[in-house]
């Protein structure tokens, strides 16, 4: 079975994954889920954090003599991969949910004042404003959401990505979990070469799966989407 090594996006902890880790563990696959660093709310320096530092944080998750599959979601993508950019020896597969790799140089937020040093949570209408569906979320889990989520470090948020020229990223298997775009969209979206967001995947030769969903499938259809992990990651 599968040892897998899962990452939370935005605002979030470990324990977004916690209904997906248990069906996988149900599964039989080894499952480790992170707290980014900048997002544990008990760490003093938290916002000091980087995304160098959380690259380094998930590559330190791997022990040296182990490959992982990686799984990643919304803003977690970024320091995902710059992982497999940093150590692509210790990922056999990189699994991006709503989420894709980016280029060096892109900025996830570039309308965020660097000058203030964190990013909280917007409102439900804002972040649906900026295109994340809360498709499938009740009140109940809306509810935990706002109460559990940390402020995203600016630094991270409005920070830009930092790739080596090294290429061996490109070679690690991919697969693109699709949920508010679909498969179809994002691949036209890959062609069209307009969106930045998009141009890294014209550089690897990626599978690309539909979830209808929202954004954050991980509550909205846990059972689904961990049955999909478990199946790409034990191929």
């Amino acid at each position: 079975m599968a040892r897998l090594l899962l990452a939370p996006g935005f605002w979030l902890g470990a324990w977004a994954w916690d209904e997906v880790a248990d069906v996988l563990r149900a599964h039989g696959d080894e499952v480790r889920a992170l707290t980014l660093p900048g997002l544990d709310p008990d760490d003093e320096n938290r916002l000091d954090a980087t995304l160098s530092m959380q690259a380094q944080a998930i590559v330190d998750a791997v022990p040296a003599d182990e490959t992982v599959v990686l799984v990643s979601h919304s803003g977690g993508g970024a320091c995902a991969y710059m992982a497999t950019d940093l150590a692509p020896e210790r990922f056999s597969h990189s699994i991006y949910v709503d989420t894709s790799p980016l280029p060096n140089g892109f900025v996830i937020n570039s309308a965020l004042d660097l000058a203030v040093r964190e990013y909280p949570l917007p409102d439900w209408p804002q972040l649906e404003a900026e295109g994340n569906s809360l498709d499938g979320l009740g009140e109940a889990m809306l509810a935990a959401f706002k109460e559990r989520a940390v402020s995203e470090p600016t630094g991270i948020a409005g920070g830009p990505l930092e790739l080596s020229d090294r290429t061996a990223r490109l070679s690690v298997p991919t697969t693109i979990i699709c949920n508010s775009f679909t498969a179809e969209m994002v691949v036209k979206l890959r062609d069209a070469g307009e969106l930045p967001m998009f141009s890294e995947l014209a550089r690897i030769d990626a599978e690309y799966i539909d979830l209808p969903t929202g954004h954050w499938p991980m509550w909205s259809k846990p059972k689904e989407l961990a049955d999909l992990i478990h199946t790409v990651a034990n191929r």
